[in-house]
């Protein structure tokens, strides 16, 4: 099954919303915009979705507010992942707001080790 590629203004969208900070890479992932700190992914784009990896709290919270579970394939949810309601991310804000959840969450953890012969810069 080939995935859909990401609409040009959900695009628009990650790149306005995700920080150019430091510490965070850009990347692409399965094709889609990604987001990294520390190795690991904290946000992405998944065919029409937005998605952030939050801890346990605010998973609690954003789905009390409409996110949904992300499931890149049916039935398999990835654990820690949400789509973001397109309300949120109408709000430049508090979607702002989330991503810097899903990055500060992700932050905390433990730096993924480099694989060995990785070329990626990190």
């Amino acid at each position: 099954m080939a995935w859909k590629k990401a609409p040009p203004e959900l695009v628009s969208t990650f790149d306005r919303l995700v920080p150019p900070t430091r510490g965070v890479e850009r990347r692409q992932m399965f094709g889609y915009p990604a987001a990294f700190v520390g190795g690991s992914m904290f946000a992405g784009l998944h065919e029409d979705r937005f998605v952030l990896r939050l801890g346990d709290d605010d998973l609690a919270e954003a789905k009390r507010l409409g996110a949904k579970d992300f499931e890149p394939m049916p039935g398999r949810p990835m654990k820690g992942w949400i789509i973001v309601p397109a309300r949120l991310l109408a709000d430049d804000g508090q979607a702002r707001d989330w991503v810097e959840r899903a990055r500060s969450h992700v932050a905390a953890m433990p730096p993924k080790a480099r694989k060995k012969g990785a070329t990626g810069k990190r």
